[in-house]
């Protein structure tokens, strides 16, 4: 983030004030010029989408539909056609149905991994470069610095779900074609609906990796190593989608964080329930109302020394 994007101000009186940053300072004394904040996260997103390793994570990304519909197309004319799952045995049918089964092959691993680069980068990686130290002694206050790394943090998780599915939508329609929809009740609607069928669950899954992005950003807040904050993150899903599948803890199943993650089947149905999406878009709120409370209460509150 260029520090020429925020207002200049007096230079702390102390080392004290350098350290634990403004928000041990009078805020009038640190108040961004107006509009300073829509420059931070412009600055930010550039920072973010610039990066060369998140310029190939979102390549890498965009090339998964790509590959599946390469090896499905040539497949499909042998023994090997119709199987794996279901979402992906349609695929040959409706190309339409590469944008779910792309999504559905994401978001165990791949989507989890890129948050955790995403997450660990925004606080632990400036930390790393010696850099976040030197942000805090700028005329901004720590919360909407936070602010700002969650804001762009989650574009970037947006921006990969989008280029999964745009491009399997492209690779879907040029290889098998785009037809009328047939949904999980073997019911047909147009291909029209079916299209914003498929923008329903692209909304929706980018909506349901929320609740990880403020995990990570708690992460993030909590070590100077990135990696450490990344792999905290992967492991958190993982452990969340194999507690997910132990019979004996289906107490808890509902409030696990991958539980509802499957729950975009809901736009695949003749009769789309808001109560199925709804509950699971109230466990991403919840998921992001305590780590995002623990992550500016950590922030705004630790040292900072690099």
């Amino acid at each position: 983030m260029s520090p020429a994007d925020l207002a200049p101000v007096p230079a702390p009186a102390s080392t004290s004030s350098a350290l634990h940053g403004p928000a041990d300072v009078p805020a009038d004394e640190w108040e961004p010029r107006r509009g300073a904040v829509g420059r931070m996260l412009r600055s930010e997103m550039a920072l973010v989408f610039g990066r060369r390793r998140n310029v190939a994570l979102l390549s890498g990304l965009a090339a998964v539909p790509l590959l599946l519909g390469l090896v499905l197309f040539v497949a499909q004319d042998t023994a090997l056609a119709g199987q794996g799952p279901g979402f992906v045995g349609r695929v040959t049918g409706n190309g339409l149905f590469l944008v779910v089964a792309s999504l559905f092959l994401c978001l165990p691993f791949l989507l989890p991994l890129t948050i955790g680069i995403a997450t660990g980068d925004a606080i632990a990686g400036e930390a790393a470069g010696g850099t976040l130290r030197y942000l805090l002694s700028l005329p901004v206050r720590r919360t909407r610095l936070l602010l700002v790394k969650a804001l762009a943090t989650l574009a970037f998780v947006a921006a990969a779900v989008l280029a999964i599915a745009v491009v399997a939508l492209a690779a879907g329609a040029l290889l098998f074609g785009l037809s009328d929809l047939t949904l999980l009740s073997g019911a047909t609607i147009p291909v029209g609906e079916g299209v914003l069928r498929m923008a329903g669950v692209v909304g929706y899954v980018a909506l349901s990796l929320t609740g990880l992005v403020a995990v990570g950003l708690f992460y993030s807040t909590l070590t100077e190593v990135p990696v450490g904050a990344m792999a905290g993150t992967v492991v958190t899903a993982v452990v969340s989608a194999v507690l997910d599948t132990l019979p004996q803890l289906a107490v808890i199943h509902p409030a696990l964080l991958t539980h509802h993650w499957l729950d975009f089947a809901e736009f695949l149905r003749l009769e789309v329930d808001p109560a199925v999406l709804g509950q699971g878009l109230a466990v991403q709120a919840a998921w992001v109302a305590v780590f995002g409370s623990l992550a500016w209460s950590r922030f705004t509150t630790a040292d900072v020394t690099s």
